[in-house]
């Protein structure tokens, strides 16, 4: 099974050379892996560059952006940038974040799943952050869901979903659309993923409406997004964040945002989070 990765990089000298040491130690090797150097001003090219010139199945493109963090559109963007490079010729394409240390057999697990169900369209481990000394569970973590720090796709379905969204929440409207064009996704416990950097550390002060924004994109309506937007800022413990996915939300409808998906399946994406809400309520 071909595996190509794509690794969007921004100032990572701290993490970088992990996680690339991590994969080029893998028991099922990568075929190609691509970082994509975005406007660094660290060392970032040139450790990218040593393990280039020792690794053959290694490219480092350097591409320039903008410094600011937004979530989303930056790192997707990047990615296209790598994606560009690459031929047809994988079977699994994955987002990989440049803060990542992958157990030795991450992939030859990854490879399993996708060989032992043809249906299954996306793939990944848990992300684990330390704290205090110790590796433990990110919050964001949910068996449902497979972070945005980790995609792996097979590739029919990447190119059924339309590939990714350079937008705030593209790492649930994959999966979302994903589940419209009847595939299956899966989270293995047992692939422990070691996160450097926890999620959003770096994301710029502009972002914080972008949340609510994505709500609306993917045509959630006013409740589930209300719901959304009370559980999220619940779980990260700030009555603030609740207000600003809120506006963000008021925002993006008031402004006429160009939306994620088609009125079709937004449809979908209503009934399978009201599906979700309800079935809650009844455990």
């Amino acid at each position: 099974m071909n595996f190509y990765i794509i690794i969007p990089a921004h100032n990572e000298e701290d993490a970088i050379a992990q996680t690339l040491e991590s994969l080029v130690n893998q028991s099922l090797p990568a075929n190609k892996i691509v970082v994509v150097n975005d406007n660094s001003t660290d060392s970032t090219q040139k450790i990218v560059e040593e393990f280039a010139g020792q690794h053959t199945n290694i490219t480092l493109l350097n591409t320039t952006s903008s410094n600011t963090h937004l979530p989303g559109s930056k790192i997707i963007n990047a990615f296209y940038k790598g994606y560009e490079v690459l031929d047809e010729d994988y079977d699994v394409i994955c987002k990989f974040d440049a803060d990542l240390i992958f157990p030795k057999n991450y992939l030859e697990k990854i490879a399993a799943h996708f060989n032992h169900n043809e249906r299954l369209g996306m793939a990944a481990g848990f992300c684990y952050i330390k704290t205090n000394g110790q590796w433990i569970l990110e919050n964001l973590t949910r068996k449902d869901h497979i972070r945005g720090a980790l995609k792996a796709y097979r590739k029919q379905c990447f190119l059924d979903i339309g590939k990714l969204k350079p937008s705030m929440g593209w790492d649930t409207v994959d999966e979302l659309l994903a589940k419209f064009h009847h595939w299956e996704l899966l989270t293995d416990e047992s692939l422990h993923v070691r996160h450097l950097k926890p999620t959003g550390i770096n994301y710029h002060k502009a972002s914080k409406f972008l949340q609510g924004e994505a709500m609306y994109k993917m045509r959630y309506g006013f409740l589930i997004t209300l719901i959304s937007a009370v559980k999220l800022a619940f779980k990260k413990k700030s009555f603030t964040l609740f207000k600003d996915y809120m506006t963000g939300y008021f925002k993006g409808k008031q402004n006429k945002l160009e939306q994620l998906v088609t009125e079709e399946q937004g449809e979908f994406i209503r009934k399978l989070r009201w599906d979700g809400i309800f079935n809650k309520f009844q455990k």
